[in-house]
């Protein structure tokens, strides 16, 4: 076996070692949620379409409150809520006193709305299934906001419980959203809002934000309450005085100067860095990185590397366009430079957590792991 075929062997098998489920196509596919997804449970409330019971669960805060927040503003007028919408949270009730709300019929309405903030704090959700299970008053809107967490199919006690209200109700699971979504989810943000904006700014609030949704939409109201009447579009110009990130130095230019082995751009935006710990660290930017070189090591194994539909398919991304980044990092990295890439940003994660890192700084370990990949 020659060099090249021994290399590729080695690589092969650290692979898993590596990074243990990235060899599946599925890893980057988006994950199906369970019940309704976001937008049909809002087409059908929309439409008047309410279901006695809604279950919103998840590690994704942003759209069970969005749900919550327009049944509690859409399903009664204004001057029927005062008798026929309650509002209470978890750790003041129970399950008991939340099944006894739902029983209860509207006063001069035709619905009554229970919603229940912080439903993860109910100790024992056994009444609210026993209401699930008969049928549930049809005048009423239950809504659990059960947030942060998840019911666990696999255990008995959850399981007929979600049965139950899949059957008779809606159950959301809203689940974070992966980082190479949040251009996506920014960009359609702003078409909402008659908006837009360029790829190189929603990708510097995504790096810069982050993957907080609730706050992501807070820092696009902000911009686009500045931009200038007939001017709807956001640029990195706006993201740079809007939100405080610059347009020159930030994750993304970083990220797109070590795709493109710049040395001297990357060099420059880690001294920035150095010298500016708010405009970014290795905290914040090894997270992209690593997401960055996981694919590219799948992309190696694409069954056509030449062609960008074939190596955007393999990686589950949506377009030929996407997979850029990746055609141009396969030139400049080899598969087992992608591996050792890799292994050194494990290690430089877990000295960055003060693992056998007696006294290196975060700056430092920045500027190690930037040679390390550059060189």
């Amino acid at each position: 076996m020659g060099k090249n075929g021994l290399e590729r062997g080695i690589f092969r098998r650290k692979m898993l070692t590596l990074c243990p489920n990235s060899t599946k196509k599925e890893q980057f596919m988006a994950e199906k949620r369970s019940g309704k997804t976001f937008d049909a449970v809002m087409r059908d409330l929309q439409a008047r379409k309410f279901a006695p019971i809604y279950f919103l669960m998840g590690d994704e805060p942003y759209y069970i409150d969005l749900i919550a927040d327009y049944i509690a503003e859409n399903v009664l007028d204004e001057s029927e809520r005062d008798f026929n919408q309650t509002i209470v949270f978890g750790s003041d009730t129970t399950a008991a006193q939340v099944a006894d709300m739902a029983r209860r019929f509207p006063m001069m309405a035709e619905h009554q709305v229970v919603i229940v903030k912080e439903a993860q704090n109910l100790k024992n959700l056994e009444p609210i299934e026993k209401y699930a299970e008969k049928q549930p008053t049809n005048s009423t809107v239950l809504v659990l906001c059960y947030k942060n967490a998840s019911l666990d199919r696999r255990k008995k006690t959850n399981s007929s419980l979600v049965a139950l209200i899949e059957k008779n109700g809606v159950l959301f699971e809203s689940k974070k959203k992966d980082e190479r979504e949040l251009p996506t989810f920014i960009a359609d943000y702003l078409t909402a809002k008659d908006a837009k904006i360029d790829h190189k700014a929603a990708q510097m609030m995504a790096d810069h934000i982050g993957s907080d949704l609730s706050r992501l939409a807070s820092e696009l109201d902000k911009v686009l309450i500045s931009l200038p009447e007939g001017a709807r579009t956001v640029t990195p110009e706006i993201v740079e005085r809007e939100i405080g990130v610059s347009k020159d130095f930030n994750a993304f230019e970083l990220k797109a100067a070590i795709v493109n082995r710049n040395v001297f751009k990357a060099n420059q935006i880690v001294k920035y860095f150095d010298k500016n710990p708010k405009a970014g660290s290795v905290y914040s930017f090894l997270p992209l990185l690593f997401n960055y070189f996981q694919n590219l090591m799948l992309a190696h194994y694409a069954p056509n590397r030449t062609n960008e539909n074939s190596v955007a398919q393999h990686l589950g991304l949506k377009s030929g366009w996407a997979a850029r980044d990746y055609m141009t990092g396969m030139r400049n990295y080899s598969g087992m430079k992608t591996m050792q890439i890799i292994s050194k940003m494990r290690e430089i994660d877990a000295k960055s957590k003060g693992i056998e890192n007696p006294n290196t700084d975060a700056g430092e370990l920045m500027k190690e792991l930037v040679f390390f990949i550059l060189h």
